[in-house]
């Protein structure tokens, strides 16, 4: 079976989704901010401020195009993954793509980190410009679209894992 790709705003639920999706499905979890920390022995925010924006970029792409092609895997992306055209496209060979999409002002109430969590921004930037560059993308990739507001966690991954039934076995 192909892997589920999980994309969306920092905040709205891609690890926790994905290991509980994974669980469900009998898949294995791979989560891409883990792979990336454990690639360069450092935490997200670290690289972002040690190295800077661009080459936690670069980390991110290398990290997600290292992600093994045989299926059966639920992979939770950071954030900024689509902001790579060759990484999303590599994922979308490989699997099918959900934009788990949640309201600004909910994504804003979830992150009280902000500082400290290893989001990819620029300085002076908000979660609203964030989230505004970055929604047409998630939308541009993703093959289905959960909308994830006023929705529990177990919601989600039922509906991911009805959905995914439905187009995998076609």
């Amino acid at each position: 079976m192909k892997n589920i790709i999980l994309i969306g705003m920092p905040g709205c639920g891609k690890s926790t989704i994905g290991v509980l999706l994974a669980k469900a499905m009998g898949f294995r979890f791979i989560d891409t901010d883990i792979t990336i920390q454990n690639r360069t022995g450092m935490l997200l925010q670290q690289i972002i401020d040690q190295k800077g924006l661009d080459w936690f970029c670069i980390e991110e792409e290398r990290a997600i195009m290292s992600v093994e092609e045989s299926g059966g895997c639920v992979i939770a992306t950071g954030g900024s993954a689509v902001y790579s055209r060759s990484a999303m496209m590599y994922l979308k060979e490989h699997g099918y793509v959900y934009y788990l999409a949640l309201p600004v002002e909910q994504v804003e109430k979830r992150l009280h980190n902000i500082k400290t969590r290893g989001i990819a921004m620029r300085p002076g930037d908000s979660i609203e410009d964030v989230f505004r560059r970055r929604r047409t993308l998630y939308e541009e990739y993703a093959d289905i679209t959960v909308d994830c507001a006023g929705k529990s966690i177990e919601e989600i991954v039922e509906e991911i894992v009805g959905e995914h039934s439905l187009i995998a076995g076609k």
